[in-house]
């Protein structure tokens, strides 16, 4: 007889993600004549009191056997199953609703009955279906059917690396290329596959799995991003499996996963410090009692950027709350507080500043200051052993002031046609400055439900979701007169406003190892735009919808926990702006989305014990990017449907961790890889030059900009069972261009011209003491000091330089 405590990690997985084909509902003892052939397995399923529970659906997988079928069983009114397999080995797990996963592993040989007790625990189940609405993989079963390419940082590899940046911890990602700005990480650029990584507008970012843009359909450009301190986990999805999220579907997604209440009273306080000014202090606690579960954390960091004259204070307060409302319903409640005050510029450097001074700034006036508020819960409940569903409710709100006195290389200062600025002579005298005023409402609600059911003996399960949101952008332009200005002339004053409702269907059909998943959503945009200024000061407004259908297909076949295969086919979608769409008089421009064909085949493998390899392989035919209809405009050019562009590549990620493959030793090493080889990232069809002065140049067959043939990054570890721990880390990046007619020499403004390869390194030691709950560390990043250039968008950027910061993390 065997008896299992339940498995609540995977609670869920065998309830919602068995996957069997043929189920035998065995209401009855199998015949002799069955039996004959194989050995009689014999089983009840009871709780904690031995009263025995009905209806329970045991699944049963053969262990070490590829491709045979796995077979299901019901419990009936005495909690009793019974079912004939084959000689093997064979693990039970188990699925009812109000009840936790036991599972057990039974071997059968001979001839004689085998009999098993299986003890299921009640459980809130609900909290396993808010991983279900939270993350973008699910469990562990959810994984071993996904059709797409999904890679995931986990938290010791977060905590191992001390990771400054969220920068670095992407960049250990595949398809993913991260441009550094201001050397914080405070607005990252983020690509995935060769697309344009400026303000990650083609990325979709979501925190628990709600979107974390302040307007992502209106206009998806990241100005405020959560510090790595908050983060516990991150997903990144590509493929078919995007068809559930959105709006922007191209590329793919990427999910922050905060952590959860502790099951009992824990936390922790890190402070630290380093070169160029830097300190950071980070606590958390939290606590479970009975029903209720609370988390906390609060974050102060401030230091010096990449340049000189730019300095960053960020604070940051979150709450979480998780009630337990029933066994079968959870209500979690997040909230959170960010702020930002930056002495930071938007301009790059030219060729001659870069070259007598790469980390200068001549403007030193210029200042950003951020704030942020954000709440949302999550409701999941069990509706019955067959159907879970779960409901994101979301706000936020976003507020940036940023005053400055250049927008990019080309403007030396903003307003040198003023006669009383000149030149930059009197940059700081006489010279004024621009405040871009923003400010920003998002709201939305979100339901989803998984329904698992069966059709003709077939295994299925549908999700299905519908989201309404609303967004609200409120744009001021005032232009002071002083470099040191916070009022000023007002130039612009605009409403612009996107209401999105959505809805998808993805269906996945289980036959044995295989499952089918095609899927369907819907997006629908109204767009509406409101110039304050216009009509001396009566207004003007403008107004315009789009409706598109985004569907996909995906195929995955996971014959065993180490190997999974998949192929995918999705549409991706992205929304125009609503400056695009609607112009600043009112009038609308008939633009399509950004719409692509994505195509990828890969292999998540886990071939022995501590080693995992995973590989994709993928085209991206990109068919109508959004270009400008007219470049003499210069930025904020009037935009037009146009362009393609063609992607495709390979995708590498491998890990290799000793202390799997040998537990009693003393000594443990690890390694990471994640390589990206992109040797097609090019424009196709009809295209010209988007630069002024060229825009009768074809462009057509040249390569995309910011997007390096290859990047690579590897982690090695060593650690010691007395609580030392080693690591070092290359993060390579290749070539890029930074202009669609692939200059070469570097232009006088800085912004055209190569950027060459880089290799960055960084190493981390950390030492945890034995008597004590208390953690020493310290990391160089950048190890060898290198200046290159990481951007060149509105003129030169360097790399960080070489950061040394040294701290201590206490738990209790």
């Amino acid at each position: 007889m065997v008896r299992l405590a339940p498995v609540s990690s995977v609670a869920l997985a065998g309830w919602l993600a068995a996957g069997w084909a043929n189920p035998v509902h065995a209401q009855s003892v199998p015949t002799p004549r069955a039996i004959e052939a194989h050995v009689a397995l014999h089983g009840t399923v009871v709780d904690p009191s031995g009263a025995p529970v009905a209806g329970v659906t045991v699944s049963i997988r053969p262990q070490n056997r590829s491709g045979a079928a796995p077979v299901t069983v019901d419990t009936d009114a005495a909690g009793h199953f019974a079912v004939a397999l084959a000689p093997g080995t064979w693990r039970l797990s188990t699925r009812v609703a109000g009840f936790a996963t036991a599972t057990a592993d039974v071997a059968l040989a001979g001839d004689m009955p085998v009999t098993v007790a299986l003890t299921v625990n009640p459980a809130g189940l609900a909290e396993e279906v808010t991983v279900l609405a939270t993350r973008l993989g699910g469990l562990p079963e959810t994984l071993r059917r996904m059709p797409g390419a999904l890679e995931t940082v986990d938290a010791e590899t977060l905590a191992s690396s001390h990771v400054f940046t969220i920068n670095e911890a992407l960049r250990t990602v595949t398809g993913i290329t991260v441009r550094d700005e201001e050397g914080f990480g405070l607005r990252p650029n983020i690509g995935i596959r060769g697309l344009n990584p400026t303000r990650s507008t083609k990325v979709l970012l979501l925190e628990d799995g709600i979107p974390l843009t302040y307007a992502p359909y209106g206009d998806n450009a990241s100005y405020y991003h959560p510090p790595v301190e908050r983060i516990e986990s991150i997903e990144v999805l590509k493929g078919s499996g995007q068809i559930a999220y959105g709006p922007s579907t191209v590329g793919g997604v990427i999910n922050y996963v905060t952590a959860v209440p502790p099951q009992r009273t824990a936390g922790s306080a890190t402070l630290e410090g380093g070169s160029r000014n830097f300190f950071n202090g980070y606590g958390t606690v939290g606590t479970t009692r009975g029903r209720l579960g609370l988390l906390g954390s609060y974050m102060r960091r401030q230091g010096d950027g990449a340049r000189d004259h730019t300095h960053s204070s960020l604070d940051d307060l979150t709450g979480k709350a998780v009630v337990t409302l029933t066994p079968s319903q959870l209500l979690t409640v997040r909230a959170s507080r960010y702020a930002e005050d930056s002495n930071v510029t938007y301009s790059g450097l030219r060729l001659d500043e870069f070259s007598a001074a790469p980390r200068q700034n001549p403007f030193v006036n210029d200042r950003f200051d951020g704030t942020r508020t954000g709440t949302s819960a999550t409701h999941a409940m069990v509706l019955s052993s067959r159907a879970v569903l779960s409901t994101n409710l979301y706000a936020s709100w976003f507020a940036r002031d940023w005053w400055r006195q250049s927008s990019n290389s080309a403007q030396r200062p903003n307003d040198a046609a003023d006669r009383a600025c000149g030149d930059m002579a009197n940059l700081l005298t006489t010279c004024g400055n621009e405040g871009r005023l923003r400010r920003y409402a998002t709201y939305g609600i979100e339901p989803r439900l998984r329904v698992d059911h069966t059709t003709f003996g077939v295994r299925q399960e549908t999700d299905l979701g519908v989201r309404a949101h609303t967004e609200r952008q409120d744009r001021r332009q005032e232009n002071g007169d002083t470099p040191i200005s916070r009022s000023g002339l007002l130039v612009e004053n605009n409403v612009r406003e996107a209401d999105a409702v959505a809805a998808f269907v993805q269906h996945r059909v289980l036959v044995g190892d295989v499952t089918v998943t095609p899927g369907l959503r819907v997006e629908h945009v109204r767009f509406s735009r409101t110039n304050r200024l216009a009509n001396a000061g009566a207004g003007v407004s403008g107004a315009s919808s789009l409706t598109q259908l985004v569907p996909g297909l995906g195929v995955a076949y996971g014959p065993s926990d180490r190997l999974t295969a998949f192929a995918g086919v999705h549409r991706g979608f992205a929304p125009p702006r609503v400056e695009d769409v609607i112009t600043n008089t009112g009038g609308v421009i008939e633009l399509d989305p950004e719409l692509s064909w994505s195509y990828e085949a890969g292999v998540r493998t886990r071939p022995l014990p501590g080693l995992s390899v995973d590989s994709t392989v993928f085209r991206m035919d990109y068919e109508n990017q959004l270009v400008p209809a007219s470049l003499a405009g210069g930025v904020g050019a009037v935009l037009t449907n146009g362009g393609a562009t063609l992607h495709q590549g390979l995708e590498l990620a491998a890990r290799l961790d000793s202390r799997v493959l040998s537990s009693t030793s003393a000594h443990r090493t690890s390694i990471r890889t994640a390589f990206t080889w992109l040797p097609v990232a090019r424009f196709t069809g009809v295209r010209t030059s988007n630069i002024s002065g060229f825009s009768t140049v074809s462009v057509s067959g040249n390569r995309l900009p910011y997007a390096p043939t290859r990047t690579l990054t590897t982690t090695l570890g060593y650690a010691h069972e007395r609580g030392l721990d080693l690591m070092i880390e290359a993060q390579h990046v290749g070539e890029q261009f930074a202009d669609d007619l692939n200059t070469l020499a570097v232009t006088a403004d800085g912004q055209r011209g190569l950027l060459p390869a880089m290799t960055l390194w960084n190493a981390s030691v950390s030492y945890r003491l034995r008597r004590l709950p208390v953690t020493l560390f310290g990391t160089v990043k950048n190890l060898s000091d290198l200046t290159a250039v990481v951007d060149r968008t509105r003129g030169i950027l360097p790399t960080s330089p070489r950061l040394l910061q040294f701290g201590a993390r206490v738990g209790f």
